[in-house]
């Protein structure tokens, strides 16, 4: 098709893109409603950054062809071999094998292409191009797009930014549910910031995050990347990381030090069938809407969020990257999002390969951009039969105009037009600088989570704590989880203890190895032999014998619990307890009859009765980032109060799941030898100090379906230690049309307070809030009385009663 003729094929079908554009973003519909005219001379429009957005999409669009439209909403992963020589960008080569252009490119700071590199999934830098080589990428490939192609369009390239830039040298800040137990918007809000700048300053404006999916399914591998199972704090949280990536609430243009943020994923994924990544997500819509949804519809409404990632699994039957009621009737129509849709990777061509519901990927391809997906990654495979397609009026280039207006439209708000640059020079700077170091250990610090304290054993008294057996698969490594690379410098629990009390007395043993491997981009996963770790266990209770106090760093791998992409690379789990010989290591340091401290260093939630029962203490660290050393061994040593809480509930087996705090009053009847209830419950976290906190405080007994309610809630710290505590407002409703959950989260606040200190934390529950989903499908707040709670967990709380009439 010519440039001629895609002009006019845009003027003959206006009705059928104004039908198409529906619910789409005010700078596509601008393509039916601008004229396609080209200016006489001068510079094109679309040229001109003080135009408006939608004009310059009108004018763009107008000029190009069906060819140029398809490689806009296509990527190059592994394409990236056919526009280098090893490293470098040559534009003799992109223009051979790109004539129409690149729209988009996955990952730039990944070797993908270079001969022997087939995937940069972590733990060898060698995977990975330096920050100057990143920058100098994308700066070549820029010149090239802008100056030696028909228009001058700019590449979008994007990378992963789940709890740091995953690329050499960024800084790797705590794993994602580690994030969320500090229960710290401000702490996201920052710790995002700082990613976002990282990021940008080597010329990428956008990122693969946050993960907001609702979790509930600890068998699941990708629970460390979530926000945990309350829909309430994956919102808030998300809110708080969208605008820091980003910048705050609504706008067009994205600022200077900012990325465009995706929300992954939508939706259902955190409570896949057995627990087993991608499969189908048997919820009801009821249940999508109360759960699920809701940390997307508030950060779409709430901030200018700049894309959607849908889930790989089906609902109800049908596939989200083809799931028009899911993209279309909800995301787009109801809760008005205008910004991209892009696929998870592989997720348009599954429709065929994997799902079965597509005849080819061409259909595959139809059937997503009917569901308004725009953007095909990593590679752009289903995407690649468009052109044919169209040209054989097999699919409708409507389809086509309103993805490629959509990724035009998101480069210009991007500011590509203008500055699609890295800058090495502040890159270099700002990557992994002092004041990103000191935000990590903060991070890392307020991320400690002390579940249980047996007899005050912490904090270690280094004066009287004597020698300190320092024991574990996890003591002498840095475990930063998925989605990392491979920072500046990280800190370990035994370098940490001994930077922070050189003096002490500190004695190592492995204890057991877990894996066969440390490499997190191995496929094929292997428990490490047993006969060696019983020798292993042996050597650390000698070792262990000669102390005083025992240290045991247990958990997880970057193995053992991960993203399950494939079936040759599988990261799910049917036993949730610590695997291996971690339980025989445990017995037998416990047999000494020795203090037991236990580091719980993991990603999947601590399901190890065994181990609760058998140590006097066990701080929850998750995966703490590069500086986690330090602050585990300031938390045990008494130089940091912990303070974060479970952003999950724990169950004590895998025979509870799901089990979720938000529960309806029919669940946990009970079971036959076992207790329903979990080993620890959502919002647990002890402290060294101690908190008195009232029941809530309210001015009336009464409210309106439409009147806010104001809540006060005191809290005093009543220990003898400088601390913080978070304080939980919860709500239950009663006698309403559909049955709702026992508790609710609907507020939390963490403080900071000194011994003998008091505060009021007000909070404020809105009509909304109370809202939810009647028999008829209808959001209400129906009259009925409503018991507000507050306390320190989902376990300990006081109430006090209203009516809403």
């Amino acid at each position: 098709m010519t440039m001629e003729t895609s002009g006019t094929a845009l003027n003959t079908s206006r009705r059928g893109m104004l039908r198409l554009l529906a619910g789409g973003s005010m700078s596509a519909l601008a393509i039916a409603c601008v004229s396609p005219d080209l200016p006489a001379a001068g510079e094109p429009l679309y040229k001109n950054a003080a135009a408006p957005i939608p004009a310059r999409v009108a004018d763009l669009m107008a000029r190009m062809t069906l060819a140029e439209k398809v490689q806009q909403i296509r990527t190059a992963w592994q394409g990236k071999a056919d526009m280098i020589d090893e490293l470098e960008f040559k534009p003799a080569k992109a223009s051979a094998a790109f004539p129409e252009g690149i729209g988009h490119v996955t990952r730039p700071s990944d070797k993908r292409g270079v001969p022997g590199i087939t995937g940069a999934a972590g733990g060898s830098a060698a995977r990975w191009r330096t920050p100057q080589q990143t920058v100098e990428f994308i700066n070549a490939l820029q010149r090239w797009a802008l100056e030696d192609t028909r228009l001058g369009i700019p590449v979008l390239v994007h990378e992963e930014s789940l709890h740091g830039y995953m690329a050499t040298e960024a800084t790797m800040f705590p794993q994602a549910i580690a994030l969320s137990g500090t229960f710290d918007t401000d702490l996201m809000h920052r710790v995002q910031s700082v990613i976002a700048r990282e990021v940008r300053s080597r010329g990428v404006h956008y990122v693969l995050s946050p993960v907001v999916d609702t979790v509930r399914d600890p068998r699941w591998g990708r629970i460390e990347e979530t926000w945990g199972e309350c829909p309430y704090v994956c919102a808030e949280m998300g809110v708080a990381a969208v605008e820091g990536l980003q910048g705050p609430g609504k706008f067009e243009r994205l600022g200077p030090d900012k990325v465009f943020a995706t929300l992954k994923h939508m939706t259902g994924h955190g409570q896949p069938e057995a627990g087993n990544n991608i499969s189908p997500a048997q919820i009801s819509e009821r249940e999508l809407r109360e759960d699920f949804f809701t940390p997307f519809r508030e950060i779409v409404e709430r901030t200018s969020v700049g894309a959607i990632m849908p889930s790989y699994n089906e609902i109800d039957g049908i596939p989200s990257h083809a799931n028009t009621w899911l993209l279309g009737d909800v995301l787009r129509g109801e809760w008005g999002f205008n910004g991209i849709i892009a696929s998870d990777y592989g997720g348009v061509h599954e429709l065929f390969t994997l799902h079965k519901v597509a005849e080819s990927l061409e259909d595959a391809a139809h059937q997503s951009l009917l569901a308004g997906v725009d953007s095909e990654l990593p590679e752009g495979m289903a995407f690649a039969t468009l052109q044919d397609a169209v040209e054989a009026g097999r699919i409708p280039v409507e389809l086509i105009d309103r993805a490629c207006a959509r990724m035009l439209t998101f480069k210009f708000r991007a500011g590509l037009f203008e500055n699609p640059y890295g800058d090495w020079d502040k890159a270099r700077e700002i990557t992994g600088n002092a004041e990103a170091r000191a935000l990590a250990l903060e991070a890392a610090r307020k991320s400690m989570c002390l579940l249980t304290n047996k007899d005050g054993a912490l904090p270690l008294n280094e004066a009287s704590m004597g020698r300190v057996a320092v024991i574990g698969p996890n003591h002498a490594i840095a475990r930063l989880g998925g989605y990392s690379s491979v920072p500046k410098q990280t800190i370990n629990l035994i370098e940490g203890l001994r930077q922070v009390a050189p003096s002490a007395d500190f004695v190592t043993a492995q204890g057991v190895f877990i894996t066969t491997s440390e490499d997190r981009s191995q496929d094929l996963i292997y428990l490490a032999p047993r006969d060696r770790n019983l020798e292993l266990i042996e050597e650390a209770v000698r070792v262990a014998r000669g102390a005083d106090t025992i240290v045991l760093a247990i958990g997880d791998t970057e193995q053992t619990s991960r993203e399950g992409f494939a079936r040759n690379h599988l990261g799910d789990r049917t036993d949730i307890d610590i695997v291996g010989e971690q339980n025989a290591l445990v017995d037998a340091l416990a047999a000494l009859g020795k203090p037991l401290i236990v580091c719980a260093i993991n990603g999947r939630p601590p399901s190890w009765p065994n181990v609760v029962e058998k140590a006097d203490a066990v701080l929850e660290c998750w995966y703490p980032g590069q500086e986690g050393g330090v602050a585990m061994a300031e938390t045990l040593l008494g130089h940091n109060n912990p303070g974060a809480k479970l952003p999950v509930s724990v169950v004590r087996n895998e025979g509870q799941v799901p089990l979720f705090y938000n529960r309806k009053p029919s669940s946990r009847r009970g079971y036959l030898f076992d207790d329903a209830g979990p080993l620890f419950a959502f919002g647990h976290g002890l402290s060294y100090t101690s908190f008195a906190i009232s029941a809530p405080r309210v001015g009336k007994a009464r409210f309106g379906t439409d009147e806010e309610i104001p809540v006060t809630v005191e809290v005093a710290n009543t220990g003898s230690m400088a601390g913080d505590e978070v304080v939980q407002l919860y709500i239950t409703r009663t006698e309403v049309s559909v049955t709702r959950p026992v508790l609710e989260l609907k507020g939390f606040r963490r403080v900071s307070l000194q011994p003998g200190e008091r505060t009021s934390v007000s909070f404020t529950i809105t009509p909304r809030q109370l809202s939810f989903w009647n028999r008829a499908m209808e959001e209400v707040n129906e009259p009925g009385p409503v018991t507000l709670s507050a306390g320190n967990s989902s376990a300990s709380l006081q109430t006090t009663e209203i009516t809403i009439a």
